[in-house]
């Protein structure tokens, strides 16, 4: 009875501990997805006068400058510090969307959307690294996925909620639209510098009582090198080709709702109901990792997305709807667990460098999935091209087979925090 009291106390203390470092977090995910051109920011570039492919360029151009940003930006968060790096992208983003309510001129906007992508490396990785390490601090590291999956839910809800609420505001001004979303980005720097306190690489390290003093490496290219296992390697890319189908695929369902006669209407409130659904099933993360593992749920999430988008192909507008909003979630659990795995497998002093590298990848693979499944789509159809796409989520779930029949590691023990190895 004794062991059963003092099992609870301390999960109590845990959660207390996670929750002390949580709650600005709570609120900084809030802010920074309240952003109202999210959207309407296609139509937005059209009243403009940009052409769908000059829209399309954009797009491309914002991630692979994220993505080619990552390397150079997780750097300077280890080594100036993470909260100054998320302050830095977060400043930024803010100011491109105050530019791109200001101007008209293309060129000004591909220069805008170049320095918003720069913005956006700046955050990735270093949101993840600072709150993993905060946590880290607390000893509180077994709370993780249980609050980043509130985190992204927070998140993802508010996003959907934006998304409803910057219609309306569209029809007082663009620059209320952006303006808005600007002024809630410099609330959340705010609360990032008022309540969460800074940490770098080495601060992060010292929390680790000196588990990788046998194994300090000088770079985190030599960090990699030392931590990439054969399975980690396959679960980047793994994990680099599911989000190259979510993401173009919430988009690009825009497009074949309405060429399957949706109205325009019917589009906004699936996509904002579809936001709704991936910012709630995350809050079963946790569950799923304790019952589940990462190892299974990689691979039903990509034949979960496989079937979406053939469903897809089939030109039934209720059809596409139902699989929509049925299947869209499933994936954003897998993320967030795969996420905490991510943060096991590397070392403090890089992690945020680390992390960097893997969104690196991530990206890259977002932006080459927005082009392909774009020509599909223009070639074969937006349905056809679609059901035809489906070919990237099960060549992704060939590649994890491997990894999950031979029971590869992906972590390896003197990567994880002490608190993790005693239980």
């Amino acid at each position: 009875m004794t062991g059963t009291t003092e099992a609870l106390s301390g999960s109590a203390a845990v959660d207390n501990a996670a929750r002390s470092v949580t709650r600005p977090f709570y609120i900084y995910a809030v802010l920074t997805n309240t952003l109202f051109q999210r959207g309407v920011f296609v139509l937005f570039l059209q009243q403009r006068g940009f052409s769908a492919a000059q829209v399309a360029l954009l797009q491309t151009l914002l991630y692979l400058v994220s993505a080619l940003a990552e390397l150079p930006t997780g750097v300077i968060a280890d080594r100036v510090g993470r909260r100054a790096s998320i302050v830095i992208g977060q400043m930024l983003i803010a100011g491109c969307l105050l530019g791109q309510v200001a101007f008209s001129n293309y060129w000004v906007f591909l220069a805008l959307f170049i320095g918003q992508g720069v913005g956006m490396a700046c955050v990735s990785g270093s949101d993840t690294a600072l709150l993993y390490d905060l946590l880290v601090r607390r000893g509180a590291t077994a709370s993780y996925v249980k609050v980043k999956s509130r985190f992204t839910m927070l998140g993802t809800v508010t996003s959907g909620a934006a998304i409803v609420l910057g219609g309306q505001l569209q029809q007082i001004s663009w620059g209320v639209v952006y303006i808005g979303s600007a002024a809630c980005l410099a609330l959340a720097v705010v609360v990032l510098m008022s309540r969460v306190p800074e940490i770098r690489g080495a601060d992060a390290v010292d929390e680790q009582d000196g588990a990788e003093e046998k194994h300090s490496d000088a770079t985190a290219w030599r960090a990699m090198l030392r931590v990439a296992t054969p399975a980690l390697v396959t679960l980047v890319v793994v994990s680099g080709l599911m989000h190259a189908t979510l993401t173009p695929y919430i988009i690009f369902t825009q497009k074949t709702l309405s060429d399957q006669g949706a109205g325009t209407a019917l589009v906004s409130v699936v996509i904002s109901a579809g936001f709704f659904a991936g910012g709630l099933t995350p809050l079963l993360s946790d569950r799923a990792d304790r019952r589940i593992g990462y190892r299974v749920i990689v691979p039903v999430s990509l034949l979960t997305l496989a079937a979406a988008l053939g469903l897809s192909g089939l030109g039934l507008v209720w059809v596409t709807i139902a699989a929509f909003l049925a299947l869209v979630g499933i994936p954003e659990i897998t993320a967030v667990i795969v996420d905490n795995v991510f943060n096991e497998a590397v070392p403090s002093r890089h992690r945020a460098s680390l992390l960097s590298m893997i969104a690196f990848v991530e990206s890259a693979l977002i932006g080459i999935g927005y082009l392909v499944l774009g020509a599909l789509m223009d070639g074969l159809g937006s349905s056809v091209g679609m059901a035809t796409y489906a070919a990237v989520p099960l060549l992704a779930c060939l590649l994890w087979f491997p990894v999950l029949f031979r029971g590869a590691r992906v972590t390896t023990e003197i990567e994880k925090p002490a608190d993790q190895k005693a239980s």
